[in-house]
């Protein structure tokens, strides 16, 4: 606590000595800071689930593969219906 408090003092002394326009860039520099950190605080706080389909949504239908549209495919049609 004591270093915290030491570090604290430190950085007030030499924000305290420097002229007025750098004491704004320190302050700009600690706003920035804190934006940053907000960021990452909302970026790891739980988001609502959401299901399987909406992660992957950009990708459904992409893949080649598998007996396409059934309507056209009758091959697979006819094994079905000797079965």
């Amino acid at each position: 606590m004591t270093q915290a408090i030491s570090k604290e003092h430190l950085i007030i002394e030499r924000v305290r000595q420097l002229p007025s326009e750098k004491q704004q860039e320190v302050l700009d520099f600690i706003e920035f800071l804190q934006f940053q950190l907000q960021k990452q605080s909302e970026s790891t706080e739980e988001k609502e689930p959401i299901s399987a389909y909406e992660a992957a949504k950009e990708f459904a239908g992409c893949l080649d593969g598998g007996p396409g549209d059934l309507s056209t495919n009758k091959e697979y049609l006819r094994a079905l219906g000797k079965k």
